[in-house]
């Protein structure tokens, strides 16, 4: 009977966490980045909820990219959460991630900091 109580409980426990996971589709997109300089590379690693870099992926969620902005000029764009930025010249930059969707309209998500390549 305590095994089957136990059972239950972990039961409800288990649905309450699982049903939990749904309720982040209402919540508006965020953007967490993350850096790390070694040599002259920056190795950048983003967590972005609420827009996908995959178009397949969901009908139903938004789809987008990164711009990378670096000192004020377009470096590039990806697709990934993950990434390098290479050979940075030795002193101060400015890197700007912005997130757009596939027709580079801005989410409205940007992320800006600092980087101090040493020499």
């Amino acid at each position: 009977m305590k095994k089957f109580i136990g059972f239950i409980l972990l039961s409800i426990l288990m649905l309450g966490i699982m049903s939990g996971f749904n309720q982040n589709e209402n919540q508006p997109p965020s953007l967490l980045v993350q850096s790390k300089i070694k040599d002259n590379n920056v190795f950048v690693e983003c967590i972005l909820s609420g827009i996908s870099f995959r178009e397949s992926e969901q009908q139903n969620q938004k789809v987008g990219k990164l711009v990378i902005w670096l000192d004020g000029k377009k470096a590039r764009e990806v697709n990934t959460a993950a990434f390098i930025i290479k050979g940075l010249s030795p002193g101060n930059h400015q890197v700007k991630l912005e997130v757009v969707d596939l027709k580079n309209v801005p989410y409205g998500l940007t992320k800006e900091f600092l980087v101090n390549i040493p020499k």
